[in-house]
């Protein structure tokens, strides 16, 4: 596991500079990111690593991530937090 292990940790790194980004991460981590996999833990915490504008982008639908993994995963924030 990266160094995102503790759940304080994780809650920071969902903080960011985009509001409607804290509002998809924020909530899904509350609700549901307990609930995923190992695999999609690591997937997830994956994604965190992203720049804002392209994270911004991906979840909007302005743009396709290529990486299957996380388009599995936007997806999966997408519907649990149902924005």
């Amino acid at each position: 596991m990266s160094n995102l292990d503790s759940k304080a940790k994780l809650r920071w790194a969902c903080r960011r500079g985009m509001l409607e980004l804290d509002v998809l991460f924020m909530p899904f981590v509350e609700d549901a990111y307990d609930s995923l996999s190992d695999n999609e833990k690591g997937i997830f915490q994956r994604l965190l690593s992203g720049e804002d504008p392209e994270l911004f982008a991906w979840f909007m639908g302005h743009e396709e991530c290529k990486d299957e993994e996380f388009n599995s995963m936007i997806k999966l924030i997408l519907n649990r937090v149902k924005v």
